[in-house]
């Protein structure tokens, strides 16, 4: 058990650094402002809609309050032309709508109260939507200048390795120079002194000493000439 508890963390550690990879934070962020935006259109549809509601039960009410007044009215022609009974039938009339009356102004003071609510609602959601925007938008631009920054680093790193590579190689050429610089001066000395002979040069070794003792007679007799030309 302990051992398939250890594989299943390994592999939710690895899908979550994976998720991490692929989730883009500002993707995230304008996703959840938009649920937000959407969040705060459907309280204002509320508004709407009990704003309407409530436009239309002041209506019915105005038009009740008519006809109230209306059979009022009759009522007191009615006992003027000693009809007790129309008066009777229109008062009778008149108190049901006054009731009905009495019943929207209840339910037109309620739709008020819930009015208010969504209005307050409104405002403290849109407040909350504005401030998350900003912040949103901050946090964006902060995300997208360290990945700039990285991206840089990245490259300074990958430039700063291949230098590396450059400067190693530069030193092996440099260390392969000195060496056969200094082979060549090894065998420079030992063909001087004649331990190797050097084929790229013509004659042999006669014909170098004989050159060494020509080049040396015509040195003395060149001596010789100046001495008797100075007098000595």
């Amino acid at each position: 058990m302990g051992l398939f508890n250890r594989m299943g963390t390994v592999v939710k550690s690895k899908m979550n650094k994976l998720m991490d990879r692929m989730e883009d934070p500002r993707e995230t962020l304008d996703y959840s402002y938009e649920k937000q935006l959407e969040m705060l259109q459907n309280v204002k549809k509320g508004v709407a809609e009990v704003t309407t509601s409530k436009k239309r039960l002041q209506l019915q009410r105005s038009k009740l309050v008519l006809n109230v007044e209306k059979l009022d009215g009759q009522a007191k022609e009615a006992i003027q032309a000693d009809r007790e009974d129309l008066a009777r039938l229109a008062l009778e009339r008149k108190s049901a709508l006054a009731t009905q009356v009495q019943g929207l102004d209840q339910q037109i003071a309620d739709l008020e109260k819930e009015q208010e609510k969504l209005i307050a609602a409104e405002k403290r959601l849109s407040t909350k939507v504005e401030v998350f925007r900003t912040k949103k938008e901050t946090i964006k631009a902060q995300y997208s200048a360290a990945e700039a920054q990285v991206k840089i680093s990245e490259s300074v790193s990958g430039i700063s390795e291949e230098m590396a590579d450059v400067g190693m190689a530069v030193e092996r050429a440099e260390n392969k120079t000195e060496e056969l610089k200094a082979r060549a001066s090894a065998l420079d000395e030992l063909i001087e002194v004649g331990v190797l002979d050097d084929f790229t040069s013509s004659g042999n070794d006669i014909d170098r000493e004989l050159a060494k003792i020509s080049a040396t007679s015509s040195v003395e007799l060149e001596l010789e000439n100046l001495k008797k030309e100075a007098g000595k």
